[in-house]
């Protein structure tokens, strides 16, 4: 018997993830917070949120919900974190 182990912190063979830049700092950013809908990951994105404002200088931050954890969000946040949004954090909870 054959047992195969997948490890999902790496990336495919042949497939690479262009990841968006990085900026060099976040002061003045506005930032969106992606809330799963599992419980407690709106408690955790508002600390998080709370935590990047103080520390970090974040301006603002908007704060939308999912319908579900196994769906993407809706085109509509997508849409408003495009215009409103300088960098994005999806928050799981559990």
């Amino acid at each position: 018997m054959t047992v195969r182990m997948y490890d999902p912190t790496i990336e495919a063979k042949g497939r690479k993830i262009a990841y968006a830049p990085r900026p060099k700092s976040l002061a003045g950013l506005r930032v969106g917070l992606i809330d799963n809908s599992k419980h407690n990951s709106d408690q955790l994105l508002t600390r998080i949120a709370a935590l990047l404002e103080r520390d970090h200088g974040v301006k603002t931050h908007i704060m939308r919900r999912k319908k579900s954890a196994g769906i993407p969000p809706s085109p509509e946040i997508v849409d408003e974190f495009k215009s409103a949004c300088d960098v994005v954090v999806a928050g799981v909870g559990d």
